[in-house]
């Protein structure tokens, strides 16, 4: 997301999970908005280096490089905003901007978020989704978690797992759910027989 004026420069450099934004001139009036990307289950601390302009005692401006700490809260949400109030510029008359930066949501390989619930996707086959299979995940805190399915499944089934989703924002000690959806592998021919044995389990 780019800050609302054009004078306004971000160079974002990759590391691992998490877009750093230097700052290399801030706004005169106006708020500037930077993009956060960053895995935001478990929260973390980052901290933000930025460049702006200050007046020193005797009025001229000077540059200075400050180091903002932004505390991830767990399960904080896309569109979450960090303000720091009058970060901008200084100017004679003129009240510096504010920094404003916006929690966005890095892809995960594995789980997508849907409110407080993570989705995951598992794929199985014919006999699996009839006759029941065990899903092995690992969670997004390292844990291992067995999920034993005994429903038949069908291509709209959802298994959900409570309490396995991301952590409240008001109250981390809370989760939403997770929820395993499935993509059933159908066999692509059977034999004769096989189709007779089918029909013979299937009738009725």
């Amino acid at each position: 997301m780019a800050c609302l004026d054009p004078m306004v420069m971000l160079e974002e450099v990759e590391s691992m999970c998490i877009k750093v934004l230097l700052v290399r001139r801030l706004l005169l009036r106006t708020s500037c908005y930077a993009l956060l990307r960053i895995y935001i289950y478990k929260g973390t601390t980052k901290k933000m280096k930025i460049t702006r302009e200050i007046l020193d005692h005797s009025g001229k401006t000077m540059s200075l490089n400050e180091i903002l700490t932004i505390d991830v809260k767990p399960g904080w949400k896309k569109g979450t905003k960090i303000t720091f109030p009058e970060k901008g510029n200084e100017h004679p008359n003129t009240i510096p901007a504010d920094i404003i930066f916006v929690i966005d949501e890095k892809p995960h390989n594995v789980f997508t978020r849907e409110g407080n619930d993570l989705i995951v996707t598992q794929k199985i086959f014919l006999a699996e989704a009839l006759a029941g299979c065990t899903v092995n995940l690992t969670t997004l805190d390292g844990r291992h978690l067995t999920v034993v399915i005994n429903n038949v499944v069908h291509p709209e089934y959802e298994e959900v797992v409570p309490r396995e989703g991301m952590p409240l924002p008001k109250d981390p000690t809370k989760k939403g759910n997770l929820r395993i959806k499935f993509n059933i592998k159908f066999p692509t021919r059977l034999t004769s027989d096989q189709k007779a044995g089918m029909k013979k389990v299937l009738a009725g």
